[in-house]
């Protein structure tokens, strides 16, 4: 007899931490469940999709790069916000069907910034991709002012920025110290620093001088929790949110939809432990 499961798709997607985070909420709810990893490249959506649909015990999964973006097209959207964003990284079962589509980054990056009191209306964003445009959304559901966006590709970062309708430029990494003055949110949502990936450019790191003396910095990197950007803004004085923290976040309303279970938040010492063991 099988048990209900979700799992974490992308490529590469070995060095995901979601599997501990699921695995570790549905132990202490002592409930029955597994969540997996599969590697999946972006062709293999489809079939995936239609494969876990006819399997009744697949509740749903989570997904990264680089799906994210292909998601938002293969999945059902009955809100509209996946379309929206662009983006989708959950994927559930519901009494709906099967096959719908949630962008749970939007509530990471939301309570990740609610830290930063009062919010920033000069914002730096690092990134073009699936993760970014759920950053941007949620600057431009909070309405935003001026938007600096960094990108590797600038004509996917201009086409990005033009939904934002905010002040602001998009700039090449070269150009970072510009985005970067005066900001009062620095936010990097690519995978740069991350282990096993492209280390972050020195100079992303040493644009962090040019911002607010109060700046918060968020790093969507978790492995390693510090990295070289936020070593740098520490040095700095600039306050700092790790990736754990955004990742335990948007882990928590995927949690929900795919096990019927709020997560158990009141471990969330415990698990932070865990997750930088």
């Amino acid at each position: 007899m099988g048990v209900p499961y979700a799992e974490v798709i992308g490529d590469p997607v070995a060095h995901s931490k979601s599997p501990l985070i699921h695995k570790f909420w549905l132990e202490k709810l002592a409930r029955k469940g597994d969540f997996r990893v599969l590697r999946l490249a972006p062709g293999g959506l489809s079939a995936y999709l239609a494969s876990r649909c006819s399997d009744p015990f697949w509740r749903g999964c989570s997904v990264t790069a680089p799906l994210k973006e292909r998601a938002a097209r293969a999945v059902s959207d009955p809100t509209g916000v996946c379309r929206r964003i662009g983006a989708a990284n959950a994927i559930f079962r519901s009494p709906l069907g099967c096959g719908i589509g949630a962008n749970t980054d939007l509530h990471g990056i939301a309570a990740a910034l609610a830290r930063s009191d009062p919010p920033a209306e000069r914002v730096c964003l690092i990134g073009s991709g699936g993760a970014a445009r759920a950053a941007l959304e949620y600057l431009r559901l909070r309405g935003t002012r001026h938007v600096s966006l960094v990108a590797r590709d600038l004509d996917k970062g201009r086409v990005l920025h033009r939904r934002l309708a905010a002040a602001g430029d998009v700039h090449s990494f070269e150009q970072a110290s510009a985005a970067m003055a005066g900001a009062g949110w620095v936010i990097n949502a690519t995978p740069l620093g991350m282990d096993g990936s492209v280390a972050t450019p020195a100079s992303l790191v040493d644009a962090l001088a040019a911002t607010d003396a109060a700046a918060l910095v968020l790093d969507m990197v978790y492995s390693p929790h510090e990295t070289a950007l936020l070593r740098r803004a520490s040095e700095l004085g600039r306050k700092t949110v790790d990736g754990l923290t955004m990742l335990i976040e948007q882990a928590a309303p995927a949690f929900e939809l795919f096990f019927g279970a709020a997560a158990p938040r009141q471990h969330d010492g415990e698990l932070r432990q865990a997750l930088e063991a």
